[in-house]
């Protein structure tokens, strides 16, 4: 890219805003602005695109995250975008539905038709969780019905807590419940029945085991009040931790190439990811991945810290490209005088005959 290219990448229209952006950022969640903060203190330009749909909503406080334990995951993510609008970021409120690479850089198409431009990518999307198809579970979620202990056990401790088997982690999911109370039950539901190591286990353990499938969770005042089964039996319940299957938001990618893998747990599928090394880089040069959709276990404070790794490795890639450009313009000057002089004393010796 000569000079008078770049110059073109960081003009501004007449309402001061870039043509194009050092990094668009798809997604607004943790991860997402974590990533903008990161790189609006690197003094880039900054655009980051938000649907509005973040995973954490229906929860009621962001947990384990030191500083901003019990904070409501909409007060999170308030306070953030006032730290990236203080550094220059910028917000577009829109669902990206496409990128696609277009000379050095990428343009990413919103739901609405507008385009934006970007030298580099930082997708945070996230993901969605797919509830176990049981009547009355979905109306529950994130209230009485749970998928993490670390994120929810404390404010369901001592309560009496089923727990639905629908794969080969259920067991394990049971042992982990039991900590934050002695009165835990396990559905069989529609897992594999338990191994007789399993079942010895459970029984050390005191965690109950119910055989037949789930037939519907019932409420009392929009509180789980219990789990009906098929066989008619009403089971009291306080709390369910179920297994939702981990679907990525990563629609945005697939034009680019970039398309989900199964992620494995104890040799379990449990949902899909874009694959990334550490620092959030995929297999398409210029695009970075962070937070839930490349790495679906991760909690709040991990998802930030996956932002701001993300964000300081695309501000030292476009450091190495600005780099790489500055050597081969500084260069330029020097070997069009080596040719002139070079042109010079060529014709100075034929004229002398030499």
């Amino acid at each position: 890219m000569n000079e008078r290219t770049e110059h073109a990448m960081n003009s501004t229209p007449g309402d001061g805003r870039p043509t194009t952006y050092d990094v668009v950022v798809i997604g607004g969640g943790a991860a997402g602005l974590s990533g903008a903060l990161t790189l609006g203190r690197a003094r880039r330009s900054v655009l980051v695109v938000d649907a509005g749909q973040p995973r954490n909503a229906p929860a009621h406080g962001v947990h384990a995250y030191l500083g901003h334990e019990g904070t409501p995951p909409g007060e999170l993510l308030a306070t953030g975008r006032a730290e990236v609008r203080r550094y220059g970021g910028e917000f577009r409120a829109g669902r990206a539905t496409g990128a696609e690479r277009v000379g050095d850089g990428f343009r990413v198409t919103l739901a609405d038709g507008e385009r934006l431009r970007a030298r580099r990518l930082l997708v945070t999307t996230g993901l969605v969780d797919e509830l176990p198809d049981v009547p009355g579970l979905a109306e529950l979620w994130g209230s009485d019905v749970l998928h993490c202990p670390y994120c929810h056990g404390w404010e369901v401790r001592d309560q009496a807590i089923g727990v639905l088997g629908t794969g080969p982690l259920a067991v394990h999911q049971a042992l982990l419940w039991r900590q934050w109370s002695a009165d835990v039950t396990l559905f069989l539901h529609t897992m594999d029945e338990p191994d007789e190591q399993q079942y010895e286990e459970l029984a050390a353990r005191g965690v109950g085991v119910v055989t037949g499938e789930v037939a519907a969770l019932e409420t009392r005042d929009g509180r789980l009040h219990g789990v009906r089964l098929a066989s008619g039996e009403l089971m009291m319940r306080q709390a369910l931790a179920v297994a939702t299957k981990l679907v990525p938001r990563a629609g945005v990618l697939a034009p680019l190439g970039l398309e989900p893998v199964d992620l494995e747990i104890a040799g379990a599928v449990v949902g899909a990811h874009i694959a990334a090394d550490p620092f959030g880089a995929t297999e398409v040069p210029g695009v970075w991945v962070a937070g839930n959709v490349a790495s679906p276990m991760d909690q709040v404070v991990a998802a930030a810290a996956a932002g701001v790794r993300a964000g300081a490795a695309l501000n030292a890639d476009l450091v190495a490209e600005e780099t790489r450009r500055a050597v081969e313009a500084r260069r330029e000057p020097f070997s069009a005088q080596m040719e002139r002089e070079v042109c010079e004393v060529v014709l100075g010796e034929r004229r002398h005959g030499l």
